[in-house]
């Protein structure tokens, strides 16, 4: 059985002491050659600076692809065609096309309010140049009105261009395995237009839980409680948090899913561990 190709996510730091790390954690995680880095983009544009710096300097840093994340919710066409065409100037051929949120006191959706929008501009404005990658959600949107609708929604962004989507991260193996057969059945080859599972590996109880809350991921009973239990203890935190994704990373495997994405919160550890442990550089 072959082994899926490996991608990691950085987000852009705030601080100059931050920049440096990151720059260090790419230099650590990039001698694991995954298929490329994405970086993150803030609601509406808000970190588009910080974000393009990050990129500029992980592209001068290395051959490894960068795929910028890009928002469309309240943004007009003419930025993002702009943008489009820095990017292909800089030499990135890959992009996460999401729709964002509104930054906080901001209305109006903009031209292009939802990322089916956005593929179809990036589509438009640059045709083939750039692959694209868009959001799925194992565990339906929390904004979407039905797992069907939500459904509905990633099939209309593969048929609009998208050339992968990477799931927001999950710790039930079933529930990435029922969209992928669900995604199957509606007429989407999910190896050729591969269905990428977001990994989030395990290392703060109060941050996890945050971040799951507010994107509407689910967190099993027995994970949420066996971290209530050991409270501040980081280090029984990232022994057992490193099970739990190991064992899932290993069933997804055995399943014969094309690719992971990891969510490495700028961190080189747990993720390099994990990568390693699952034999993906072999």
């Amino acid at each position: 059985m072959s082994k899926p190709v490996f991608s990691f996510e950085f987000f852009p730091a705030k601080t100059e002491q931050g920049h440096e790390k990151l720059l260090n954690t790419f230099d650590e995680l990039n001698t694991l050659s995954p298929a490329y880095f994405s970086v993150t983009y803030g609601a509406g544009g808000s970190t588009r600076s910080r974000t393009l710096d990050i990129v500029q300097a992980l592209c001068a840093r290395g051959d490894t692809q960068i795929a910028p994340h890009m928002s469309c919710i309240g943004d007009d066409k003419i930025e993002i065609a702009g943008l489009l065409d820095h990017y292909k100037e800089l030499g990135i051929k890959r992009l996460v096309a999401l729709r964002g949120d509104l930054p906080s006191g901001q209305v109006g959706m903009g031209e292009l309010p939802f990322a089916l929008d956005l593929v179809k501009f990036i589509r438009e404005h640059s045709g083939d140049h750039f692959h694209i990658e868009v959001a799925a959600y194992p565990e339906m949107h929390p904004q979407a009105r039905s797992f069907d609708f939500d459904v509905n929604n990633l099939v209309n962004k593969y048929q609009a261009g998208a050339n992968a989507a990477i799931t927001q991260f999950f710790y039930n193996a079933d529930s990435y395995l029922y969209l992928r057969d669900t995604l199957e059945k509606r007429g989407i080859d999910t190896m050729a237009q591969p269905l990428v599972a977001g990994i989030m590996p395990i290392t703060n109880s109060s941050n996890l839980v945050r971040f799951a809350d507010s994107c509407g991921a689910d967190i099993p009973r027995y994970v949420r409680k066996q971290l209530a239990d050991f409270g501040d203890d980081r280090k029984a935190i990232g022994e057992f948090g490193f099970d739990v994704v190991y064992r899932l990373c290993e069933r997804l495997i055995n399943e014969g899913i094309p690719a992971m994405h990891f969510y490495t919160m700028n961190k080189v550890e747990p993720n390099k561990r994990l990568v390693e442990a699952l034999g993906l550089t072999v």
